[in-house]
């Protein structure tokens, strides 16, 4: 037991890092882009905030876990469970940045859950409970919904930003957008850490509720503290190869737009973490805001065939991490005896 535990502990904080490496990008990508931010000091200000992101509290952690009814089996099932879902999203997550595609870790490991839980039950062992519920709520909701909103409000910030500085120069306009980038980076950057950097946590501490090492009363400060390390420490490497695809592969933003389209998507990212308590995924509102504020100029921006081909992805993500999750669960079960 205490070797499986530590196995899902470890792989819970490789799991962190590397959704700080490949979310960097959502942060600094469109500040980077515009020039508001050299990278350096980009990548510097998206670790920090991401850091004090999560640990600003435990609500949406806490929440995050009641909501989805994540109440694994105790032991080695559970632990099991736990690690074939981490296991799958993160094979997912590093193949996505090979392609150099951003997608929603957030989603990912939820529908790992749910793979491994259907697995479990196949051979008459106890699942997660509430499957339905978590897909429902975390992954197929957010799938559909934040896209969408994401698009919609960046593309309508634009009109009022562009009338309020319709008499400006276009250096001036620039300035003041490159102004406003860099304190809505450091923004996304702190949703970012409400979100997917709380949700790291809640997924240590339940791993050792699971195995028993510790009672079930809370998240504790350090599980928050070790989940703010890996993802600052991810952050701070920094996946260049996801930040290509945003900031210049699929639209081409002005400092003005880039500053709309972060202020939305953190707006996203606060209101779902503090008052709705619903995992969204920062990728998505990301991707999603910059696309929008893009589509919204007089010359054509967005290479839509590059945007279809992401969306694509994000379809994939929960039926690739349903799959292998639960292949993965079947492969190590002889293993528990």
């Amino acid at each position: 037991m205490p070797l499986l535990l530590w196995t899902v502990f470890a792989a819970i904080c490789a799991f962190g890092f590397l959704n700080g490496f490949r979310d960097a990008s959502n942060s600094v990508a469109a500040a980077v882009r515009t020039r508001a931010l050299t990278p350096s000091v980009a990548v510097v200000l998206a670790a920090a905030f991401t850091i004090v992101g999560t640990l600003l509290g435990t609500a949406f952690g806490t929440s995050l876990i009641a909501a989805v009814e994540l109440n694994v089996p105790d032991g080695a099932p559970g632990l099991a469970i736990l690690l074939t879902a981490v296991l799958a999203a993160g094979g997912w997550g590093w193949f996505c940045w090979y392609r150099a595609v951003p997608m929603s870790s957030t989603q990912a490991v939820i529908s790992g859950f749910a793979g491994a839980s259907g697995a479990s039950a196949l051979l008459g062992g106890d699942g997660v409970h509430g499957v339905t519920r978590m897909l429902v709520g975390g992954v197929l909701i957010p799938l559909l919904l934040t896209p969408v909103i994401a698009y919609a409000l960046s593309y309508l910030v634009v009109i009022p930003l562009t009338w309020r500085l319709r008499h400006a120069s276009s250096g001036d306009a620039n300035t003041v957008g490159r102004m406003g980038q860099s304190i809505t980076a450091g923004a996304v950057a702190l949703g970012h850490g409400l979100q997917d950097g709380q949700r790291t946590a809640a997924m240590l501490t339940l791993a050792l509720v699971t195995g028993s090492a510790v009672a079930p009363q809370g998240i504790p400060f350090w599980a928050q503290a070790v989940a703010a390390g890996c993802l600052g420490a991810g952050v701070l490497c920094g996946g260049w190869r996801i930040t290509h695809t945003i900031a210049n592969r699929l639209v081409a933003i002005d400092p003005l737009r880039g500053m709309g389209a972060q202020t939305v998507s953190a707006a996203m990212l606060f209101v779902g973490a503090i008052a709705l308590h619903m995992p969204l995924s920062t990728t998505q509102a990301v991707t999603s805001s910059i696309v929008g504020a893009g589509a919204n100029q007089r010359f054509e921006s967005v290479v839509w065939r590059r945007v279809a081909g992401v969306a694509a992805y994000w379809l994939l993500t929960p039926l690739v991490c349903i799959a292998v999750a639960g292949v993965f669960f079947l492969a190590i079960n002889p293993l528990l005896g």
